[in-house]
């Protein structure tokens, strides 16, 4: 739409503050910029800015709060959904002179004073993140008054919100409700770099949801939208036959790569072992993922922004936000699943620069992995209407529903948080209640996102495998018009890359991923309501009725023996004796184990789907060791009930009593314990239990794959 010319003065405030802000007394605004902060503060209105990272998304909304707070407007709440990214947006903050203050889960220490400071009108932008907004305390005693002063909503990544999103997270859906909330009058800011048309159009819709004084009204959205041609980027692809490989080349140019950068890995056993292999060969890097600690997430990022890093070598939770505007490379080993997601992680890089390096070295397990995670963050119906009909109007905390459901935590969590954004259920102090209204599985919905889904799987080998312009393909997968060939990819300049591979890398990488032996932590406690479900135990597991820790030969998500790991247990495959290699390995595993006291027997668990494999195995490693083989513990009763996985206390009432010692001489001594693999770790730790009891002295688990 055309605006109005604005007025002089508005400009030139708005002029000083970028320039403050950005500390540069001849900065201009960039196209799009003054029009999207002349909607907020002249006109209030609902705005949605998809722009290309490094445009200057941030300050728009700081510089739009400078000016509605000196027109006496409340204060922003900024909705942002990364610690990373609040703590950089707090920064930039203060550099315009922004009083900016943050609400999320590392920092509850200090919500009063923050809370206090509201009150005294000395916080101009209160960041929060999503998920504050289901958290009842904030959503029933501190939102209220919020909204009734709240001078304007940003939402940053605002591509969460829609379920076309790739990264979609469910607590983002109830801004809508927020929105709804609030005065007409208030200004609304939706940005994101990453947004096709079908996302736009989406969050555009949420954004005009109607004034809560007026059900019908649906304010008109401006959607102001720039080209998203990366100049800076030089991207290429680069195929490589295994994980070795990659690792190898890694090794071998990490340090040709300019300045300091990203390393992607898809998942968190991928970026440890990576970041392990480099640092072994003097390499300064570190793994940033999801499990990593907040305190050391917090100090991996500021050694990258002040280069005393070569890389960090992360997941995706080093993503959104991440704020490195000299940022040299970035470098994924492994794709992600769609060119939106690896379009959005590769803008960290080059923002401030002339040149930065982009390359993807695909890997063949890709596909599982995307298959895994796009699965998983699917809501099942049976799963969905169990957990409904377990609630009532008496608040279950999480962990009580947790047995009552026979549903992980995890998923569990994931789950409620999509019932609550529908209606279906409602979290209150002291947990979970359903709220009565009627739910309806929305089949035809989830079938589209998991149809849709796919389709971008498929660009993303599509764009692996192009000889088109890179960039280009990026700017159409995002649906921008003004897509044109960069002349700067592989593809239009040539490859930039070299290929060559040190055969000591190739050497070094082979001998790191041949590495074996994973700790199997021991269970310790009973589950919390299995008691209720007919298994006479709580608290504390007796010490004398404990397995010891254990071993694994390696993870199924390992880049190493993972691999052959995830080929022998693939859906299909038939039950064979182990391998020669696979043992070999194995033997390995309990040579280097440092035992305090060696077994004096092997025992192998009772298989129903790979009797071959574990028989075989057991069999194979007592050989070796030169003890006596025992056989199999028993199936009692038919054996264990329900499926693998699955909530703790109902794997454990599936488990309990259904394993028998009394076939076998159980010497006073050590067990060495055999299965295939480790999940819940439940199996084994029933079969220590009955082991223990029948007179082993100590049970050592030992199984061929860890999950997880």
């Amino acid at each position: 739409m055309t605006l109005a010319a604005p007025p002089a003065d508005t400009r030139s405030a708005a002029l000083a503050a970028l320039r403050e802000l950005v500390g540069r007394d001849d900065a201009e605004f960039h196209d799009g910029q003054f029009e999207a902060i002349e909607a907020l503060v002249e006109g209030r209105r609902r705005a949605l800015v998809v722009q290309r990272t490094g445009w200057g998304k941030s300050a728009v909304y700081f510089v739009a709060t400078l000016l509605l707070r000196r027109q006496g407007a409340g204060p922003t709440v900024l909705v942002s959904p990364l610690l990373a990214l609040m703590r950089d947006q707090i920064a930039a903050a203060e550099r315009a002179g922004v009083r900016a203050v943050a609400i999320n889960s590392t920092n509850a220490h200090e919500w009063s004073d923050v809370l206090a400071q509201l009150d005294r009108d000395e916080v101009d932008v209160l960041l929060v993140s999503p998920e504050r907004l289901n958290n009842p305390a904030f959503r029933e005693e501190q939102l209220p008054a919020l909204v009734r002063r709240i001078g304007m909503l940003v939402v940053d990544e605002a591509h969460c919100i829609s379920d076309w999103g790739h990264d979609f997270r469910p607590d983002y859906r109830r801004l809508r409700d927020l929105i709804s909330q609030m005065p007409a009058e208030v200004p609304v800011l939706a940005t994101t770099a990453t947004a096709n048309s079908r996302v736009v159009a989406d969050v555009a819709e949420q954004l005009g949801t109607g004034a809560a004084d007026d059900e019908a009204a649906a304010p008109e959205v401006l959607t102001i939208r720039g080209p998203l041609a990366r100049a800076s980027l030089r991207l290429g692809v680069l195929r490589l036959p295994d994980s070795p490989s990659r690792l190898a080349w890694l090794l071998s140019h990490l340090d040709d790569l300019p300045g300091s950068g990203i390393i992607y890995t898809l998942t968190v056993a991928a970026a440890n072992d990576t970041a392990r292999l480099l640092r072994e060969r003097g390499h300064e890097v570190r793994a940033y993922t999801g499990q990593t600690d907040t305190d050391e997430r917090t100090e991996s990022e500021g050694m990258l922004k002040r280069n005393e890093v070569k890389a960090l070598v992360a997941t995706s939770a080093l993503g959104m936000g991440f704020d490195k505007p000299d940022l040299g490379f970035v470098l994924h080993l492994g794709a992600p699943s769609s060119p939106v997601a690896y379009y959005q992680q590769v803008g960290r890089a080059g923002r401030a620069s002339e040149s930065a390096d982009v390359l993807l070295l695909p890997g063949t397990e890709d596909a599982a992995i995307w298959h895994y995670f796009a699965t998983a963050s699917m809501p099942d119906q049976e799963r969905a209407e169990r957990v409904i009909g377990a609630l009532s109007d008496v608040p279950v905390s999480t962990p009580a529903l947790e047995a009552m459901v026979d549903i992980r935590r995890t998923p569990l969590e994931l789950l409620l948080k999509v019932l609550d954004v529908d209606g279906a259920v409602r979290r209150v102090q002291g947990g979970w209640v359903a709220t009565g209204m009627p739910w309806v599985y929305d089949a035809e919905r989830y079938e589209r996102i998991a149809a849709e889904r796919l389709a971008e799987q498929q660009h993303m080998i599509e764009y692996e495998q192009t000889d088109g312009c890179r960039m280009e393909f990026l700017q159409r997968s995002l649906d921008d018009d003004t897509a044109a060939p960069c002349g700067r990819c592989d593809n239009c300049a040539g490859v930039w890359f070299p290929r060559e591979i040190a055969a000591s890398a190739t050497a070094t990488a082979a001998e790191s991923l041949d590495r074996v032996g994973v700790p199997i932590e021991p269970r310790r406690a009973w589950p919390t309501g299995a008691d209720r479900l007919g298994v006479p135990v709580k608290g504390r597991i007796a010490p004398a009725e404990q397995a010891s820790e254990g071993r694994a030969l390696a993870r199924l998500t390992d880049l190493g023996w993972g691999g052959t790991l995830r080929e022998l247990f693939a859906a299909g495959a038939p039950d064979a004796a182990v391998s020669p290699q696979v043992l070999a390995a194995c033997v390995r595993v309990l040579a280097d184990w440092g035992w305090a006291e060696r077994p004096v027997a092997v025992v192998a668990m009772p298989s129903r789907s790979r009797p071959l494999l574990v028989d075989s195995l057991a069999r194979g490693l007592a050989g070796v060791g030169r003890l006596p083989y025992l056989g199999a513990l028993e199936f009692r009763g038919g054996g264990p009930t329900g499926q693998p996985g699955g909530n703790s206390a109902f794997r454990l009432a599936g488990l309990w009593d259904r394993f028998s010692a009394d076939n076998l001489d159980v010497p006073a001594g050590g067990v060495l314990l055999v299965d295939d693999q480790a999940d819940s770790r439940w199996t084994l730790t029933i079969a220590a239990r009955e082991l223990r009891q029948a007179g082993a002295t100590e049970v050592l688990p030992f199984v061929l794959a860890l999950r997880g």
